[in-house]
C-alpha cells in the first residue's frame, strides 16, 4: 500500500487548476440510469478512485462507459440489465446507494447492498428509504441488501426531511423526475452539488423548481433524454488549497473555481490572515505575513461551514495564536485525525462534538495514519508546514477524493513524493 513522504517547510507558490467536484460527479453519474440516451460529462475528475468505482457499479447494471479526452466521460444505459448493485463494489463507497432511486423510478425494482465508504459514524440511509416509501415503494432489508419495488411506478409525494441530507435529497430528486405527479421535498439540502444535479436533470427534460432553496418541487415526466453537462469545480479541493497556503505562506492562483461556493470559509480565513482576490474564474490567495489568528467554526449544512473542510481548518488552527474551537454537527466520529495531529505536536482536546485547539509554535514530522478522506488531506497539510519529514500511511483515502494531489502539490513547490509500502 503506497505512502506519502513529505518534507515540510516549503511555501506554496504557483497555479493549481481545481478539478471537477467529486461530490457533484457521483450523483450526476447515477442520473444516467434515468434515460436510455447517452450523457456526456465534461470536467469530470476521471482519475479519482470513487469515480472508477462508480463506473464499475454502473457497468454491472448495464451502463456502457467511455473515457474520452481529459475529463470527459460518456455514460449510456440503453437498458438496465441487472437490478442488483453488488456488495463487493458498493461496500467501497457509500455514494453507490444513489443508484437506488433512479433504478426504481425507471424499472420499478432495485436491489442495492448497504453502502460503505469513509468510516465516519453510521451515516444511515433511513431518510432515502422513508422518502421512497412515501412515493409508494415497498422496501425490504435482507442479508445486507435493500430491495425496493414499485410495481405500479412511483407516485409524487410531499416529503419533509427530519434533518437535512444531501444524499437523500439527491436520491429522491432523481426518483421524482419519473414519478407520476408532483413531489415536494421540504428541508432539502441546498448544496451547490444539488443545484448542479438539478441543472443536469433539467437539461435531460426534468421539471424542477426551487433548486438552491430548502423546498424543491419536481413534476414527473414520462421520459428523460441525454445531454452534455459540465461538472462544477470542487469547492472542497479549492478550500483545501486556500487553507494550505494560509498555513505555509506563499501565493496560490486557483483556477476554475467558484468563490461564491465557499462564503462560509472566506470569513474565517480572512480573520486568520489570508488575503483573497478574484481574477475572472480564478482566485489569488496570499498569506498576509502576520501570525495566524485563532477563530471558531461550527459545521452546518450549506450555506454553513462544510464538514468536509473541518479537518483541514483544524490543522490550520494548530499553528494559530491563541485558541480556536471546532464544533462538528453533521457527522459523529469525525475527529479521527486529532490523535495523529497531536503526534505531530498539536495541542487538541476533544469534548463530545467539539475540539479545543491551542496554537503551538511548530509541528514536527512523524509517521501518521490516514483514517478517512478529509482526515488524510489534513495530515498532508500538517506535513507541508511541519519541521522535518512526515510519512502518511493508508493514502488510498486520498486517491478516492483528490485528483493528482501529489503532482499538483509538486508543481507549486511542495517536497512530496509517493513511495511504496514499508519493507
Amino acid at each position: 500500500m503506497d505512502r506519502l513522504r513529505i518534507v515540510g517547510g516549503q511555501r506554496l507558490n504557483g497555479t493549481i487548476e481545481v478539478s471537477g467536484a467529486k461530490n457533484a460527479a457521483l450523483p450526476l453519474m447515477c442520473a444516467t440510469l434515468l434515460s436510455e440516451d447517452a450523457l456526456q460529462f465534461t470536467n469530470m475528475p476521471t482519475e479519482l478512485g470513487d469515480i472508477r468505482t462508480l463506473v464499475a457499479v454502473l457497468q454491472k447494471l448495464g451502463t456502457r462507459a467511455a473515457y474520452r479526452e481529459d475529463g470527459v466521460l460518456v455514460l449510456q444505459t440503453k437498458e438496465i440489465t441487472s437490478l442488483r448493485a453488488p456488495y463487493d463494489l458498493v461496500r467501497k463507497m457509500r455514494a453507490s446507494v444513489l443508484v437506488l432511486g433512479p433504478m426504481l423510478a425507471r424499472n420499478g425494482e432495485a436491489e442495492v447492498s448497504l453502502p460503505g465508504g469513509c468510516a465516519i459514524g453510521t451515516r444511515p440511509i433511513d431518510l432515502h428509504l422513508d422518502g421512497l416509501k412515501a412515493m409508494g415503494a415497498e422496501i425490504k432489508l435482507n442479508e445486507g441488501y435493500v430491495k425496493a419495488t414499485a410495481k405500479d411506478g412511483l407516485k409524487g409525494a410531499h416529503i419533509t426531511f427530519p434533518k437535512v441530507s444531501v444524499g437523500a435529497t439527491e436520491n429522491l430528486m432523481m426518483a421524482a423526475t419519473l414519478a407520476k405527479g408532483e413531489t415536494i421535498l421540504e428541508n432539502a439540502a441546498m448544496e451547490p452539488e444539488i443545484v448542479d444535479l438539478g441543472d443536469c436533470l433539467i437539461a435531460m427534460g426534468a421539471k424542477i423548481e426551487g433548486l438552491g432553496t430548502a423546498t424543491i418541487k419536481i413534476t414527473g415526466v414520462d421520459k428523460l433524454h441525454g445531454c452534455v453537462h459540465d461538472v462544477i469545480a470542487d469547492r472542497i479541493e479549492a478550500g483545501t488549497w486556500m487553507i494550505g497556503v494560509c498555513l505555509t505562506g506563499g501565493t496560490l492562483r486557483l483556477e476554475k473555481m467558484r468563490l461564491d461556493h465557499l462564503n462560509s470559509l472566506i470569513g474565517p480565513l480572512k480573520e486568520a490572515g489570508l488575503e483573497i482576490e478574484e481574477d475572472g474564474d480564478a482566485v489569488i490567495c496570499h498569506r498576509n505575513g502576520k501570525p495566524l489568528i485563532g477563530t471558531d467554526i461550527m459545521t452546518e449544512p450549506f450555506p454553513g461551514f462544510a464538514t468536509d473542510l473541518q479537518a483541514q481548518f483544524m490543522t490550520m488552527l494548530t499553528l494559530c495564536q491563541g485558541a480556536g474551537m471546532v464544533t462538528e454537527t453533521i457527522f459523529e466520529n469525525r475527529f479521527m485525525h486529532v490523535p495523529e495531529l497531536n503526534r505531530m505536536g498539536a495541542d487538541i482536546r476533544t469534548h463530545g462534538n467539539s475540539a479545543i485547539i491551542r496554537g503551538v509554535e511548530k509541528l514536527t514530522g512523524a509517521e501518521v495514519m490516514a483514517t478517512d478522506l478529509r482526515a488524510s488531506v489534513a495530515l498532508v497539510l500538517a506535513a507541508l508546514v511541519a519541521e522535518g519529514t512526515t510519512i502518511v500511511n493508508r493514502i488510498y483515502h486520498l486517491d478516492r477524493g483528490y485528483e493528482n494531489i501529489v503532482e499538483k502539490l509538486q508543481a507549486v513547490g511542495a517536497n512530496i513524493e509517493r513511495i511504496g509500502p514499508a519493507a
